[in-house]
């Protein structure tokens, strides 16, 4: 599976998604989703900065499958984007120009809000490095500091409905730590990651497998596995990482984004829709790329 895949995937299935862009006035954001609409991935309603947006000469060239809605201010805009998801009106969230902070502010609004009570808001990242021979998702980067057990069990749920979506008959799950042991005295989290796996024996979460704690490299590489003298069902071939908080997964992003030229595509599961949230320093493929994910 590689993210040409990934695209062929959605197009074959001949149907746009509804893409709602909160305040959508900077230049890489509208060219994300002119890629997309070149890709027939979506239509999209443009919430706030219609006056700007329309500036935009090549826009026309998409009028049938983009529509407008006015707000007075980027807040404005956030609020009624959610409310156009609240009202079934669209299928996805995406960030433009306005902050984090005030957009999240719209989706979690516990009157308002687009998290239904009792979900896990979390963040998904699939990854497609140069010279490795496949794509692997992990969870959290950028929402959860330190995931609770509920939490956990939670993510490891998204990533294997995602990798269902994707063809995966059984996707492997690693739960990740900087061992292979459980630590309970300076890592409690580890002890819980038995309770996980055998959920996952259960059949819990669909059709999977689930080991660890495994350190990265024995999760990812059957060589270092091996060479470690350990054993896994994963066979060092993990589909997905379930990170043990969101420092590790904020530096491997951003490690694999900088030093291996990964390409990389990221959203926000738990919500009503799946939400795009890139952050400032994305590049133009990143939100494309985020788009389609958030698209499966």
């Amino acid at each position: 599976m590689t993210f040409e895949n990934l695209i062929e995937l959605l197009a074959r299935r001949g149907t746009r998604k509804r893409l709602a862009v909160v305040n959508g006035i900077d230049e890489h954001t509208q060219r994300a989703v002119e890629m997309a609409l070149d890709e027939g991935l979506v239509d999209v309603t443009f919430v706030g900065g219609h006056d700007i947006i329309c500036r935009n000469q090549a826009m026309e060239h998409y009028h049938s499958h983009i529509s407008y809605v006015d707000a007075d201010n980027p807040d404005d805009a956030a609020r009624r984007a959610v409310e156009i998801i609240r009202q079934g009106n669209a299928d996805m969230l995406m960030k433009g120009r306005i902050n984090t902070d005030n957009l999240l502010r719209a989706v979690l609004n516990k009157e308002d809000g687009m998290l239904p009570k009792g979900n896990v808001l979390t963040q998904l990242t699939l990854a497609q490095v140069p010279d490795f021979d496949r794509m692997f998702m992990f969870t959290d980067a950028a929402v959860i500091p330190f995931p609770t057990q509920e939490q956990r069990i939670a993510q490891v749920r998204y990533v294997v409905n995602a990798w269902h979506v994707m063809g995966e008959e059984t996707p492997r799950v690693a739960l990740v730590h900087c061992s292979e042991k459980v630590d309970a005295r300076h890592f409690p989290y580890t002890e819980g990651y038995k309770d996980i796996i055998d959920m996952a024996k259960r059949g819990e979460f669909g059709k999977c497998i689930v080991d660890g704690p495994l350190d990265i490299s024995c999760a990812l590489s059957e060589k270092a596995l091996k060479a470690k003298g350990l054993s896994s069902p994963l066979e060092g071939r993990a589909d997905a990482l379930i990170l043990p908080n969101i420092e590790v997964g904020n530096m491997l992003h951003k490690t694999l984004n900088l030093f291996a030229h990964a390409r990389t595509a990221s959203v926000l599961q738990g919500a009503m829709t799946p939400v795009v949230l890139p952050s400032r320093g994305d590049t133009t493929e990143g939100k494309f790329l985020s788009i389609a994910l958030a698209a499966l």
